[in-house]
């Protein structure tokens, strides 16, 4: 299937790795043109570029902090001054940080500006840009934690909630201009930052086998790509009418855990 993504420009944060870097070589693969923030030294991803053999280098990576909002404004201004039109974001950099009950108000609030506010200042930042695209679309990457909870991470879980609140939000705001806003939902997604997590346990692999038995579809974890292809079908005007949706790509965890004999 033609996802009609032929030079459309997407920028996508955190954009370099796990989920993100899945996003950013399906899109390159479909004839987009992605746009990397990521707060990654871009040395570091040197390979990726090189790889994915792309025209104008320099900017399609962006070394930035995205909770820096006058390095946010400076790198959508030089995306559109390169390529003259941006046609949709995807808000995937996050972290779950574990700010939890015992931390401090400070380490809340930084969470939630970690994990929440600076998706609504790339969004605000680029708005005009959007809405010059006949076609343009916002996909945010929610999680779980915001309507299972986890325990011991407040601040993301607040920041996820937040963040699906504000899907129904700005899908109801931009639906005169016709751009699309949607979520998608991992739940237990392999990605390095997750094996990483995996390996500080004191029986990974026995943790490992723990969650998975939970997961009905296969009982296994999802894979990045299979979260990237539902992302760029999102992006893409083949979910013409689809805008304000909770996608959950978790082999029904979520919906079915509590139900599915482990």
């Amino acid at each position: 299937m033609d996802l009609e993504l032929r030079d459309k420009v997407i920028i996508v944060t955190g954009g370099a790795s796990g989920i993100g870097e899945a996003v950013v070589r399906t899109l390159a693969i479909e004839g987009a043109v992605p746009v990397i923030f990521d707060r990654k030294p871009a040395a570091e991803c040197a390979d990726l570029i090189d790889e994915l053999a792309l025209e104008h280098k320099d900017e399609f990576y962006f070394e930035i902090d995205i909770t820096n909002e006058d390095r946010v404004r400076e790198a959508v201004e030089a995306t559109f001054g390169c390529f003259e039109r941006i046609d949709g974001i995807v808000n995937n950099a996050g972290l779950n940080d574990s700010v939890g009950l015992e931390s401090s108000p400070d380490d809340f609030r930084r969470s939630i500006e970690r994990n929440l506010t600076h998706a609504f200042t790339l969004l605000h930042h680029s708005l005009s840009h959007l809405k010059e695209s006949p076609e343009a679309a916002v996909v945010n990457i929610g999680s779980k934690v915001a309507f299972t909870g986890q325990g011991g991470t407040s601040g993301y879980a607040a920041a996820k909630g937040g963040l699906a609140g504000l899907t129904r939000e700005w899908a109801l705001d931009l639906s005169m201009d016709n751009i699309r806003v949607n979520t998608v939902v991992p739940a237990e997604v392999w990605t390095p930052m997750y094996n990483a997590w995996l390996n500080s346990q004191e029986d990974p692999q026995g943790r490992r086998d723990e969650i998975e038995k939970r997961i009905p579809l296969g009982q296994r974890m999802t894979e990045t790509q299979e979260i990237a292809d539902t992302i760029v079908f999102l992006l893409s005007n083949r979910s013409s009418h689809t805008t304000g949706q909770m996608l959950h790509v978790d082999g029904g965890y979520m919906h079915l855990d509590r139900a599915f004999p482990p």
